[in-house]
């Protein structure tokens, strides 16, 4: 696998583990982690650039990291936080509709 993609891989799960420090804390609300995850997301797949250049697949990339914070911040785990690959998994289930009319 690329050294890259398992860099991301580690950012993804270390800033899901700061939303719940943040959480715990009592900085933010998980509803207010949930609602900057959806705004990034929605910025990703509407961007201009997005619609006009990109396959969805490519807008999917592009989303990937707000959908799997979102997720991560939706799920409460009893032992810690999900692997990254079972929050992967989960992606795919959870996406909003794009807006382009292609």
């Amino acid at each position: 696998m690329n050294s890259a993609n398992l860099q991301l891989e580690g950012l993804y799960l270390a800033i899901a583990a700061m939303h719940e420090t943040m959480i715990a804390k009592g900085l933010v609300s998980r509803q207010d982690v949930d609602d900057a995850m959806r705004a990034a997301e929605l910025t990703a797949i509407n961007d201009h650039r997005s619609v006009e250049n990109l396959r969805p697949a490519e807008r999917d990339a592009l989303a990937f990291p707000a959908r799997l914070l979102r997720i991560a911040n939706a799920t409460v785990s009893d032992d810690g936080a999900l692997s990254f690959s079972a929050l992967a998994r989960r992606v795919g289930t959870f996406k909003e509709p794009y807006n382009d009319q292609r």
